[in-house]
């Protein structure tokens, strides 16, 4: 999972936008389009009605989003398959597709059951063994996005290892739209007497980098108190936005294999409990612009 930052916005393009994140508030073209699948899985989601564009315009705007990109974002959102438009007189309202609605109640259940409650281990490891010649490198590439994406990690080449066993399913899924189910072979299996288990999880994923994400993360929204409604609005836009990023980032190991005062429970409690705090006014507010809109 070393490489998962860097592969985030490729895996973001194959599950709808998720889930791509500046740092440095520069909202380009990318993640505007990201902003727009946050507000949409946040607000139109749980709301279930249609939006008008000059609400989904006026929020990104809040947000950072010019009208150009907030327009175009909306295009692009409606050409891959996620919303639809009607029109009511001379404005146009969106509303999700069947698909664009799968798409974000898996990504709301990833997002709020990511990180939540101490998970049991029993010890024992998915292996899958697979190897790809270097030559094929556009497939390595996706095999290696894909499976970091599932929660493995590369210990060294040809192997990926993961203390979930139910990811197999996954693993599955991915060899067989890669067309590599017939070369491969998996075990499940504890850690044997040779070398030191924490040096495997040390080059399967990058814990280091990982920590520091959260680190960020805390060290954003710790102090963060939002005073106005559509300053709670965009803080809590903003505090799905860069979580979102975390379930692809984070394999969710075992507690006996991580770091000392692991900096994700931090970041968890902290996600959970500014959500929580800003759920009510965030949506009153999001109802509000609705409404002023309709």
């Amino acid at each position: 999972m070393a490489s998962a930052p860097k592969d985030v916005e490729k895996t973001a393009e194959r599950n709808g936008g998720v889930p791509t994140v500046s740092r440095r508030r520069e909202v380009g073209e990318g993640s505007a389009r990201s902003l727009l699948m946050t507000i949409l899985g946040e607000f139109a989601l749980p709301f279930g009605e249609p939006v008008w564009t000059a609400t989904l315009v006026r929020v990104l705007s809040m947000a950072g989003v010019e009208e150009k990109s907030a327009r175009q974002s909306l295009a692009r959102t409606a050409a891959e398959g996620w919303i639809e438009s009607d029109r009511v007189g001379r404005r146009v309202r969106w509303t999700l597709t069947e698909a664009g609605r799968r798409l974000l109640v898996e990504g709301a259940h990833r997002i709020y059951a990511f990180g939540s409650g101490e998970q049991s281990w029993n010890g024992r490891w998915l292996v899958v063994l697979i190897s790809i010649p270097e030559s094929m490198r556009g497939l390595r590439h996706k095999l290696r996005t894909q499976f970091s994406w599932a929660g493995f990690g590369s210990p060294s080449p040809g192997v990926w290892i993961t203390p979930h066993i139910p990811a197999e399913a996954e693993a599955k899924a991915v060899l067989e739209e890669l067309e590599l189910s017939g070369k491969v072979m998996s075990f499940v299996a504890e850690y044997g007497t040779l070398g030191n288990q924490r040096d495997m999880v040390a080059a399967a994923w990058d814990l280091d980098e990982i920590e520091r994400y959260y680190e960020e993360f805390i060290g954003e929204f710790a102090n963060l108190s939002p005073s106005s409604s559509d300053e709670v609005l965009v803080a809590q836009i903003r505090l799905v936005h860069e979580w979102r990023r975390f379930p692809f980032l984070d394999p969710q190991l075992p507690r006996l294999l991580l770091p000392p005062e692991w900096s994700g429970t931090a970041a968890t409690k902290l996600f959970e409990d500014k959500h929580t705090a800003w759920r009510d006014t965030a949506r009153r507010r999001w109802s509000e612009l609705a409404v002023e809109d309709h």
